[in-house]
């Protein structure tokens, strides 16, 4: 008795490999070319402004990739270390008291600075969870990231209506660098266990790449409410 086994076609034979090289050249090949092009788009922004004689470019014969990328860094480390000490922070209030007497620039300088500021101080917290919140109707739910809790004018609309806010980054397939900044009830948001590398993953492959989970049960967690902070009264 004999097992006879269908034989795959040559061309799909073919297609199989070229399908499974693509998958295996496609990241690295991808990878490379988004760090050499970032590389590159750097030199080409600080190299220019390096005097000739600092530059080992102007000794050899051949360019040196990530140099000017490298002069970046190191100065904006040594100004950030200039700008902690005293005398770099009058420097620094000199400057902005100058760029405030600028209309239009002070308004730019404001509100970068103030993204900036937003992002670094609170990158320990923000973005850091991913939840489900039911969008954009009953029923439908919809990946989010969790940003932070209402503040200032916001939080204090919010608190005279008795609703307890968070704001949360809900982000659009494939590309969730865009997206919409939502209001939504604490206890609306349904928490998860996943990483925000894996939702982004899951978020740019449509749902394909889905990031593996134990079953812990069929209890959904809630985002908690903040701790209030017991303060104490002197005698």
């Amino acid at each position: 008795m004999t097992n006879n086994t269908p034989r795959m076609p040559v061309a799909t034979r073919l297609r199989n490999n070229f399908l499974a090289g693509l998958i295996i050249c496609a990241p690295i090949a991808i990878t490379i070319w988004l760090t050499w092009t970032f590389i590159h788009w750097s030199d080409s922004w600080v190299r220019p402004y390096i005097p000739a004689r600092w530059n080992p470019e102007s000794y050899l014969n051949f360019a040196i990739p990530g140099f000017g990328l490298l002069i970046a860094v190191v100065l904006i480390t040594v100004v950030g270390f200039l700008g902690k000490n005293l005398i770099g922070q009058s420097i620094v209030r000199f400057g902005e008291s100058i760029v405030q007497r600028m209309p239009l620039v002070r308004t730019i300088y404001r509100s970068v600075k103030q993204i900036f500021e937003t992002v670094l101080k609170e990158q320990a917290n923000s973005f850091k969870k991913v939840g489900l919140i039911e969008y954009p109707g009953p029923g439908l739910w919809a990946l989010v990231f969790i940003a932070t809790d209402a503040k200032g004018e916001i939080a204090s609309k919010f608190n005279a209506m008795g609703q307890d806010m968070v704001a949360v980054f809900l982000p659009p397939t494939p590309v969730p660098t865009a997206g919409f900044l939502v209001f939504v009830p604490r206890e609306k948001i349904v928490m998860l266990d996943m990483s925000p590398e894996d939702a982004a993953k899951f978020l740019i492959s449509g749902g394909l790449v889905a990031p593996e989970h134990m079953h812990a049960g069929p209890k959904q967690k809630h985002l908690a409410r903040p701790k209030p902070v017991a303060v104490s009264k002197a005698d």
